[in-house]
Parts: structure tokens; sequence; C-alpha cells
């Protein structure tokens, strides 16, 4: 079932959405987003197929793109500041930026990734996006005379 703002109660799932910012706030911290006490992941970046305490189908919240695109955005906004006030202040040669700040966005990147999968989840979580994909109908058209 696809998410329905309007969609009547009587089709709710066992798990109604929880309040958005304890949810995002839970995901952060790699807990469920709907108990609080399981954990969101399985390894570095694999959500669990369920929840370990409540049993919430954790495993059908796909953030797919969102994670790594908001990583790279905040990454950017932390980091750039200090890149453009090396450069205005000291001006080294290039080669001297990337030693020092390529592996500086590298790490951060790779630290902020999973607590902002963790928030994404728990913004879908939030959302509703529990319920599994269903396949649109299709309709059907007249035979042609």
């Amino acid at each position: 079932m696809r998410w329905d703002a309007n969609r009547p109660a009587s089709q709710a799932t066992d798990y109604p959405p929880p309040a958005l910012w304890p949810a995002v706030g839970r995901g952060l911290r790699n807990r469920c987003p709907f108990c609080g006490v399981g954990r969101v992941f399985a390894g570095y970046l694999r959500v669990v197929p369920e929840c370990a305490n409540c049993g919430a189908p954790l495993g059908r919240l796909r953030a797919d793109d969102a994670p790594p695109y908001f990583t790279i955005f905040l990454t950017g906004h932390l980091l750039l500041p200090g890149v453009f006030w090396v450069e205005e202040r000291f001006q080294p040669a290039m080669w001297i930026h990337m030693v020092i700040w390529l592996p500086l966005f590298t790490l951060l990147c790779m630290a902020m990734l999973r607590p902002v999968k963790g928030a994404v989840v728990g913004w879908m979580s939030a959302l509703g996006f529990l319920e599994p994909e269903t396949a649109p109908a299709v309709a059907r058209r007249p035979p042609d005379a």
C-alpha cells in the first residue's frame, strides 16, 4: 500500500508511525524508530530485517540515495569553510590541499553516513513508509471493435 495522508484508520498497520523527531533521533543513534531499544543496522549500513525487540519490519524501509546525498551535503558545509580559509590565508599548492582535505572529507563522510542513514530510516518510519509496496491496478481497455 502506498502512503496516503487521508488513509482511514482502519487500514493502519500493527506499527503506527512514531513521532517525527523521536524517530529521527532514535535512528541517528542506531535504535529502532518504533521502540527505541532494538538496533537499526546489522552491519555498517545493512538494515536489519526486523527489530529484535518489537519486531517492526525495518527491512522494508529503503533509504536508497538519500543518506549519501545528505552526508555529502553536510560534510561539504562543515569542511568547505576551512578549505576556503586555508586557501585565502596561506595559498598552499594544490597537492597540499589534496593531501589535507581529501582524507578529511573521506573520513568525515564515512563517519557520518551510518548515523545519517539511521536518521533517514527514522524519518521514513515517521512518514508511514512501512507498508509493503503493491503493484498498481492495471486499467483494462475495452477491446477494439
